[in-house]
């Protein structure tokens, strides 16, 4: 996916505060003459919100909607960024939503770069469909639905059961439920709901009933009560008790007499690495236990600004397996090494010096011990990994990040970011942080139906104001010469508070001077876009960004950018041999040309038959001229159909404005590719 489509979509994501709860996430197929009820999830053959007619989609009543095709989001990887913005994003996305009929030949189908539709129910609920097949007698897709209400039915209803650490939502192979492992139970009137929120006390015992809540567990004909940490009424967390076996386990809920049941995964292990701020890693110094973070900081532990090449840090977390060594309910103060085979790596390299176990004093707190290794990317976004397990059913953690210098008192830098640990830390120390990004860029792109691939020349601009719980993470960021892994979370999970800042009118002049204004696609997200008026010439060369300033609250004043094109422009050598990925021996992208000194992006996504999608995004050097993906992170994602891309960013350029925290510009030259997933 392009830079400027993943910087939209963060911003989309996070746009609302709003915990909705995903109410129907399925699949259906509609045959021409038929209509169907997105707020039902079912066909019917009058009424409903969308009526297939053969050539066309129409909408039913009130409904209304839009393709979002003209923001560049398609296919599984894009109705995956959708669902981890939930009813939020597409609230946001309402603002361009018409009663206008769809035309089928407007309209691609297939998880690579299938359409994507966002629309308002008759119902007042927000939903989005992914065409994955489409004829004249029939059409196919993926959907989800959210409530629009703000309260919750009075039975006990559970959306979803994570890792305690990673919450990663179903159906991945990393998704499941280890014993002796923290998980969360996450829905609505699960318990009292003016209980505090507070964890319970390990070293006295932890409750089987709490707040009015139980929790019991049936799997392979034995029955389990987890001993719980809290339970709220949107929450409830405890550990999954040592002796519980492998297999689908049915988890019940009971509040107030009333009962709710879900499914899960018990599998032997699969480890998340807890994190915070969005997708920074709890990891601290194992001597000091200072925390690793963008800063030194006083305090008992206090803070690290880097951990670096030598020095043994603590990953916190859970899921490392069953611990029968260890109560499941009382802290004993001891650390008992779990029986499972572990690896760890920092920005794709190995440590050789690994030990794992129990916490000892937190039941289902599972820690691993690692040396960073020499060779280790040096950034603010060094991505930890931990896989457990080997061959066949090894299992990879989340990939959170933290910053890694040359030593300890050395802060983080980022070049292709253009920001530094303390600024990083500066920034999120505000009340919000006001933020503008530039792009114009050149995107290659499969053609419909296999014909000849299509070419995009466009320029966007972003302007948000983020809180600044939301600006601390780095936001899917990695540091060169390293990938991460990304998993949509789960609907239910909240996001950072963003909204739009006024910019007035933003346009862009090109090298010949030819200028093209921008429109404002929404009020509400802050996003400016538009195809160019001509062709960026094969040159490159500089585009002038223009804005006059807004006046509504928040607001910036007037400024004016600079971006240097790319040139020359990359070349994807072995483009042609990637139509297939065996996930299991990794990936290599080879190219030529690009603008020297600047850095290359390598994305890839991939979506299995049941609509569960991932994607992954690792960075390199231009000067490298390759770059290996590990197989561990490709086999973080699912069998089926996805897309490979390149991408070559130009140098950072930084702009300022009157009310504006930070302003940064780039060009882009992406190739994209469609990809089977082995």
């Amino acid at each position: 996916m392009s830079l400027e489509k993943r910087i939209f979509l963060l911003l989309a994501a996070a746009l609302l505060p709003v915990a909705a709860l995903a109410d129907i996430n399925s699949t259906a197929t509609v045959n021409a003459g038929q209509n169907f009820n997105f707020d039902s999830g079912a066909v019917v053959s009058s009424g409903g919100d969308i009526q297939f007619t053969g050539s066309q989609i129409t909408f039913v009543g009130s409904a209304k909607g839009g393709s979002l095709a003209a923001l560049g989001i398609s296919g599984s990887a894009g109705f995956s960024e959708v669902m981890q913005g939930g009813q939020a994003e597409l609230q946001a996305l309402a603002g361009f939503a018409t009663s206008s009929p769809i035309p089928a030949s407007s309209i691609t189908a297939g998880t690579g770069n299938g359409t994507i539709i966002a629309l308002e129910t008759n119902g007042g609920n927000s939903a989005a469909f992914l065409v994955t097949a489409l004829s004249s007698g029939s059409i196919s897709f993926q959907f989800i639905t959210y409530e629009s209400g703000t309260g919750g039915p009075p039975a006990p209803k559970i959306t979803g059961i994570y890792n305690g650490s990673s919450v990663i939502g179903p159906g991945y192979v990393n998704s499941g439920i280890s014993p002796s492992t923290l998980f969360a139970i996450r829905g609505s009137n699960l318990a009292d709901p003016n209980a505090p929120v507070v964890n319970q006390d390990s070293s006295k015992g932890l409750p089987t009933n709490l707040n009015g809540a139980t929790v019991s567990v049936s799997v392979g004909g034995q029955n389990f009560t987890p001993a719980l940490y809290h339970a709220l009424s949107y929450e409830i967390a405890g550990v999954l008790p040592a002796g519980t076996p492998s297999g689908t386990a049915t988890f019940t809920v009971t509040y107030n007499g009333q009962m709710a049941q879900a499914q899960v995964q018990i599998i032997p292990s699969a480890y998340g690495i807890d994190n915070f701020e969005g997708n920074t890693a709890v990891v601290t110094d194992a001597v000091s236990y200072k925390l690793i973070a963008y800063v030194n900081g006083g305090g008992s532990p206090g803070t690290q600004a880097s951990a670096y090449p030598g020095e043994y840090v603590t990953i916190w977390g859970t899921g490392l397996g069953s611990d029968p060594q260890d109560s499941d309910t009382t802290s004993n103060g001891q650390q008992h090494q779990i029986s499972t085979l572990v690896q760890v790596y920092f920005g794709g390299v190995q440590s050789t010096n690994v030990t794992y176990s129990g916490e000892g004093y937190y039941p289902g707190v599972h820690i691993v011990v690692a040396q960073v290794p020499q060779g280790v990317s040096l950034g603010c976004y060094v991505p930890v990994a931990v896989i457990t397990g080997s061959g066949a059913s090894a299992v990879v953690s989340n990939t959170p990040t933290i910053p890694v210098a040359a030593d300890a008192s050395t802060e983080c830098t980022e070049s292709q970011y253009g920001i530094t640990g303390t600024q990083i830390a500066s920034l999120g120390g505000q009340a919000s942080v006001k933020s503008g990004t530039i792009l114009v860029g050149q995107t290659t792109s499969p053609g419909k139906n296999g014909g000849a691939p299509t070419t995009m020349d466009s320029a966007a601009a972003i302007f948000t104001e983020t809180n600044a719980g939301g600006y601390g993470g780095n936001g899917g960021s990695v540091s060169a010469g390293a990938c991460i892994l990304s998993e949509p979370p789960p609907a239910d999970v909240n996001t950072p508070q963003v909204v739009a800042i006024d910019a007035g009118t933003v346009s862009v002049k090109d090298p010949t001077g030819v200028t093209t204004t921008l429109t404002k696609i929404s009020q509400t997200l802050g996003f400016y876009g538009a195809p160019l008026s001509s062709p960026i010439p094969s040159t490159g060369g500089t585009f002038v960004f223009s804005g006059t300033g807004g006046s509504t609250a928040p607001f910036i004043g007037p400024f004016s950018a600079n971006i240097n094109f790319p040139n020359p422009i990359i070349s994807w050598e072995n483009q042609s041999s990637l139509g297939t990925v065996t996930r299991s021996s990794g990936v290599q992208y080879t190219w030529t040309g690009g603008t020297p000194g600047t850095f290359v992006t390598m994305t890839g996504s991939s979506a299995s038959a049941n609509g569960v999608s991932g994607s992954f995004t690792c960075i390199a050097p231009v000067s490298a001229g390759q770059f290996t993906v590990p197989a561990y992170v490709l086999l973080g994602l699912p069998a089926g159909n996805g897309s490979l891309s390149i991408e070559n960013t130009s140098a950072l350029s930084t702009f300022t404005a009157s009310g504006l925290d930070q302003g940064i510009g780039l060009g882009f030259v992406q190739f994209q590719i469609n990809s089977v997933y082995h």
